[in-house]
């Protein structure tokens, strides 16, 4: 069953994510930024299960992996991606967001979205992770993990849509730091359900 104990939170600082850094609001939440841009609160995007193809005689099959934390840090890297390619174009619109994302992640990153997008910016490139799961209990009714991530945002960019044009960001932004992120299993898949950047290097 989904939980629902999950709202979402106005605090500036659960708000924030790496996108402070790049429009360079550094200590401060997106959305405090940019004014009152709001996101769906409560999205019901659930994840879905996914589908392998059937094997064929030549192909051969893996063993799944036996580390626990294998599947966390799967899912957390799949909604940077579909993370990304939002950002990318301003729109979650035609992405896999919601299979990644739920509860405060989802609607922290269609804040942000909806930022970017009002002030007329895309964000090109990605950022670097370096995630390490530092907890899975799987004991829970609703199975439970966390993990840490080192954030580098060095190389993630921010253009004008119009033009193209890249906007010069303040030299000490902080650009690579530590985000605390939850995780939880829904229906069978583990899904992103919080993601909390600090003001603080790594």
């Amino acid at each position: 069953m989904t939980p629902a104990r999950y709202q979402k939170r106005t605090s500036a600082t659960r708000n924030s994510t790496a996108l402070i850094s790049l429009i360079g609001c550094c200590a401060v939440a997106l959305t405090a930024c940019s004014g009152n841009d709001t996101a769906d609160s409560n999205p019901k995007g659930t994840p879905s299960p996914s589908h392998s193809a059937p094997l064929t005689p030549t192909e051969t099959t893996v063993s799944p992996s036996t580390d626990p934390g294998a599947p966390i840090e799967s899912a957390y890297r799949r909604y940077w991606d579909e993370k990304v390619a939002a950002y990318a174009k301003a729109s979650v619109e035609g992405t896999d967001l919601k299979k990644y994302a739920v509860a405060e992640a989802y609607s922290a990153a269609v804040t942000e979205v909806n930022a970017l997008k009002a002030k007329g910016l895309i964000a090109t490139g990605e950022p670097m992770l370096a995630p390490k799961v530092t907890s899975v209990d799987t004991k829970r009714q609703v199975p439970q993990g966390s993990l840490t991530d080192c954030t580098d945002v060095s190389r993630w960019r921010l253009v004008k849509q119009a033009s193209g044009k890249e906007v010069t960001l303040p030299k000490g932004r902080l650009t690579k730091y530590v985000t605390r992120v939850v995780a939880e299993k829904w229906y069978g898949h583990w899904v992103i359900v919080r993601v909390t950047p600090e003001e603080k290097t790594c």
